[in-house]
């Protein structure tokens, strides 16, 4: 394929409406899908799927790789045979791996003339108010630009707490935060089996459009156990998220790739369930653990979940949890669930003092700066 102007994507009858008339696409590809058996990356599979790219890439759609390999990509310089469980042997492969991994996807990208940027995010960056922002803009710019972005985990620094811990979730909340209009899963399974594809007898799912699709499914972790994190249960997983947003999803295998950029039926097409959220609120629901939480009287669950309100003191009846100001908290209504998350305003120490008083109160008392809501209904994501 030679370096040229756009073209127009291809309406082919029989192909699939919602991928040929998307121009902002998120693909992701598993570990498993890029490597040798050894570990390494696999010159032809990174080739194969880079000519995928570039064929959708020529035709003016925008493209975000969320791309696994690093660590994969950093075992056999280290002399290691498997992945490493514990963190800091993780972190040491990804921190050897990217730039490898990054390496050879600039290469191949740059042969037909199209550039590309790395992405490394953790989970702080896109929950935080001022850092959720920049990732933003930062993918804006770069679309603009023409680049085609290649994302990944950062690895090398993000702490057990602040870990996506999968791609595949990853992928989804990237696909939100660009506002994408599909995202495409490549594995190393073909598609959305009712059960083991292994085993004789099994079935591919061509089309999911609700959860009642998925009632006699058995999904199991298959594939991907050498290098990667993810099996088919976090795949399942990243679809609900991103369909329940508003973005469709193919899941595939990446041989199948080019095929199912172009629009043709192969693999799982996840039909879009639901609305595009704020894209704020979809990481705080998915990609965060929360701190601790705030107990709530009756009202104000009534308040938080049916009214849409926030979450003031005089409705808060204790806290549980070592958190501090700006941290997720669950909402825990009296019966002991927990019905929203959010940012909270207060640090765990302070909670006693505010403990079923007005905001009037507190001013009063404590002066201007407690006289806010504990959570602020633009930080809560009802569950």
């Amino acid at each position: 394929m030679e370096r040229g102007r756009p073209l127009p994507r291809e309406e082919v009858t029989g192909t699939r409406a919602e991928v040929t008339g998307a121009r902002r696409i998120v693909v992701k590809v598993g570990s498993s899908s890029l490597t040798t058996a050894a570990g390494g990356i696999d010159p032809g599979r990174l080739q194969a799927l880079v000519d995928a790219l570039v064929a959708v890439h020529r035709t003016g759609t925008e493209v975000v790789l969320v791309s696994s390999g690093a660590i994969a990509a950093g075992l056999a310089p280290l002399g290691l045979r498997r992945r490493p469980k514990g963190l800091a042997a993780q972190q040491a492969a990804a921190s050897v791996g990217q730039g490898l991994l990054v390496a050879q996807y600039t290469a191949a990208l740059a042969a037909y003339g199209v550039t590309t940027g790395q992405v490394l995010l953790t989970v702080d960056d896109v929950t935080r108010r001022s850092h959720y922002r920049n990732a933003h803009q930062t993918f804006a710019k770069l679309l603009e630009l023409g680049v085609l972005p290649i994302v990944n985990e950062n690895d090398t620094v993000a702490t057990q707490e602040i870990r996506f811990g999968d791609n595949d979730r990853l992928a989804a909340l990237v696909a939100h935060l660009v506002h994408a209009d599909l995202l495409v899963l490549l594995s190393d399974v073909d598609g959305l089996y009712d059960g083991n594809p292994a085993l004789p007898g099994t079935t591919l799912l061509s089309d999911v459009r609700t959860d009642d699709d998925l009632a006699d499914v058995a999904i199991g972790s298959v594939g991907s156990a050498g290098v990667g994190t993810g099996g088919m249960v976090t795949k399942v997983e990243a679809a609900r998220i991103a369909t329940g947003a508003g973005i469709p999803v193919v899941l595939t295998s990446a041989p199948q790739a080019a095929a199912a950029l172009a629009g043709e039926g192969v693999g799982t097409l996840f039909h879009a369930t639901g609305q595009r959220r704020p894209t704020r609120l979809l990481w705080l629901r998915h990609a965060t653990e929360a701190k601790g939480s705030l107990l709530l009287d009756a009202g104000a669950v009534r308040a938080v979940v049916e009214r849409g309100a926030s979450l003031l003191a005089a409705g808060v009846t204790g806290a549980t949890g070592d958190f501090h100001a700006g941290e997720p908290v669950d909402l825990v209504g009296p019966d002991g669930g927990a019905v929203a998350r959010g940012l909270v305003n207060f640090d765990a120490a302070e909670i006693p003092l505010l403990v079923g008083r007005s905001t009037g109160e507190l001013a009063e008392s404590l002066g201007a700066t407690y006289e806010r809501e504990v959570v602020h209904r633009d930080d809560l994501v009802v569950l």
